[in-house]
């Protein structure tokens, strides 16, 4: 019996996109006549006619499968989305943009079958992208990694072939707030790196500007490590320290030598690096509260309008 490759693909406004990715994927998987395939589109509230180029393919070809949510909640919902709705003995998550070429699946699967639990894919460079761009995506990783015990790997892609097991246990960390490349490190299991050079986006415009790229990168900091409220407690006791120091050197050089206290100045400057300090500490701890407010509301993490089955 043939063993099963789910592919699953986000899409949200991938309306430029999808009839390229579609025409790609069919050429490689056609390619490769030893397994069976399953796509899995995940329409992520798109605003375009994509859910009508799902419903076309899926009306055409009996592989595609689609999930349709009832609003956008976002790629890692539409990545769990598809992860709990797949049916294959090997898993693999992609773009419909082209970013995560469909080539390389082959050379994924056979590494699979030598005896690896996942094959994850990174970009060894960061071509086309803008350079602040990258340069804030490295200190994210070399940041995370020096906080947090579970290894992010730079330049990593959400594309990866799995196995089921690794899915299943996937699947059953249920939070709320999710970074998928944190969780997908977070499980284990024998993973192969696979590397290639970046490929950009072959139509429509990117859904990540910088702000969003820097609350995902707040998010998956939050989410593997407390180091942050460690940092926010040590700054407090330092400053306390300074402080208690700082009075007692003006109350000894007022005894002293009978100096006046300094002016205005220099106190509004005192007060306004301890206040910050304060709001700084306290975003850090509110934005852990935050996202345990998120969690103990147990809400779903998506909700599907429609599918394939509904045709």
């Amino acid at each position: 019996m043939k063993k099963k490759i789910s592919i699953i693909v986000s899409c949200y406004n991938e309306a430029k996109a999808l009839p390229l990715f579609y025409k790609e994927i069919d050429k490689v998987t056609t390619k490769m006549s030893e397994v069976e395939f399953e796509f899995m589109f995940v329409d992520d509230g798109s605003s375009d006619n994509t859910l009508s180029l799902l419903k076309e393919y899926a009306s055409k070809d009996k592989r595609v499968r689609f999930l349709s949510f009832s609003r956008n909640f976002g790629k890692e919902a539409a990545m769990y989305a598809g992860l709990c709705n797949v049916t294959g003995d090997y898993i693999t998550l992609m773009d419909a943009d082209l970013q995560d070429p469909p080539a390389l699946l082959p050379k994924m699967y056979k590494l699979i079958k030598e005896g690896y639990d996942s094959v994850g894919t990174r970009r060894v460079t960061r071509k086309g992208e803008p350079p602040i761009r990258s340069f804030f995506a490295r200190c994210f990783y070399k940041l995370i990694n020096k906080m947090s015990k579970t290894e992010m790997v730079d330049g990593a892609r959400d594309y990866r072939l799995m196995t089921r097991q690794v899915v299943d246990s996937i699947i059953s960390l249920k939070e709320y707030n999710r970074y998928s490349k944190g969780l997908f490190s977070f499980v284990g299991y024998k993973t192969y790196w696979l590397e290639y050079e970046n490929v950009k986006r072959v139509a429509g415009e990117t859904k990540w500007s910088f702000w969003k790229l820097f609350i995902y990168a707040i998010d998956g900091i939050v989410a593997f490590t407390t180091t942050p409220l460690i940092i926010s407690a040590i700054i407090g006791l330092l400053m306390c320290l300074v402080a208690f120091f700082a009075i007692l050197f003006i109350i000894l050089k007022t005894i002293i030598y009978g100096d006046p206290t300094s002016g205005w100045p220099s106190l509004v400057c005192i007060i306004l690096l301890i206040s910050g300090i304060q709001m700084l500490s306290l975003g850090v701890i509110g934005e852990y509260i935050a996202k345990l407010y998120l969690e103990v509301k147990n809400r779903p993490i998506y909700i599907i309008k429609e599918t394939e089955k509904d045709l």
